[in-house]
């Protein structure tokens, strides 16, 4: 096949990808630069072109706050999320020990619960610990949904690396913690990069949790504070601001998904290649 055909094959794959996947945010986009009407009306253009909508996002609610909040909870959930995952990386991929598949698995069968499921047990824990409509709170409910996930992909990545470098640590004396911390987080670098992307955009996006275990508007963080936005009947809710309000909370993660694009994908592909 030749040059020419094969850019052609590859952009009539590509186009209907890009614009299921860039489409939804740049409706959001027409939307949020107009008036809430526009939304029940499809077009492909803005009508008119106003920051109105952004403006009222911040000045009728504490939208700063959210995005605050969402910013530290999710923050703080992923960087516990990436140490207790690279130290338990290090136990269940280098270490021989009994019911490490089990343990290993049992990681696998919490991610694979559903929120709801654990709603009410993880509700009175947080209140019984004083922690309801805290930032903490939130944190640790989080962590039962970034912990799991980092420690199974982490494991994967573990065990691609060359035993020789842990060999050659060993060697030279440094403990367990400073193989784990100076040796395998360098070198894991892209692996740990993707995996607490992934994470960070599981914790950004989490609605149930964050709506349970909150209450006031300070402490909410933007999945919630959009959904909260109310009007009178379907045709009279803030689209403009809800269009607004999501093209905000969109920026943070497409940043870093364009800063860290290298990292991700040899981070993705560092345990599919031997």
């Amino acid at each position: 096949m030749s040059e020419g055909r094969r850019a052609a094959l590859l952009w009539l794959v590509s186009a209907p990808i890009v614009l299921f996947s860039v489409g939804p945010l740049y409706y959001a986009f027409v939307t949020s630069v107009g008036h809430g009407a526009q939304a029940l009306q499809p077009h492909l253009l803005p009508i008119s072109w106003s920051l109105e909508s952004y403006v009222a996002v911040f000045r009728e609610q504490p939208f700063g706050w959210s995005i605050a909040n969402s910013l530290l909870v999710a923050g703080a959930a992923v960087s516990v999320a990436l140490l207790l995952g690279l130290i338990a990386a290090y136990a269940l991929g280098r270490l021989q020990f009994r019911g490490r598949g089990l343990l290993l698995v049992s990681f696998l069968a919490i991610s694979m619960f559903p929120q709801i499921a654990m709603l009410s047990g993880l509700f009175e824990l947080i209140r019984a610990l004083g922690l309801y409509n805290t930032r903490t709170g939130l944190t640790i409910s989080y962590l039962v949904l970034t912990c799991p996930f980092s420690v199974w992909l982490l494991t994967t990545y573990m065990r691609e690396v060359p035993r020789e470098i842990e060999e050659a640590a060993i060697i030279d004396g440094a403990s367990p913690w400073v193989i784990a911390s100076r040796v395998f987080a360098p070198v894991m670098a892209p692996a740990l990069v993707s995996t607490g992307l992934l994470a960070f955009v599981a914790a950004w996006n989490e609605f149930l949790f964050a709506l349970t275990f909150t209450l006031t508007p300070d402490k909410r963080t933007v999945p919630v504070a959009i959904a909260l936005m109310s009007g009178a009947s379907a045709y009279e809710l803030p689209w403009g601001q809800i269009m607004a309000a999501s093209v905000i909370v969109s920026v943070p993660i497409v940043v870093l998904a364009l800063v860290f694009q290298r990292w991700i994908v040899a981070g993705l592909t560092a345990g599919a290649v031997r």
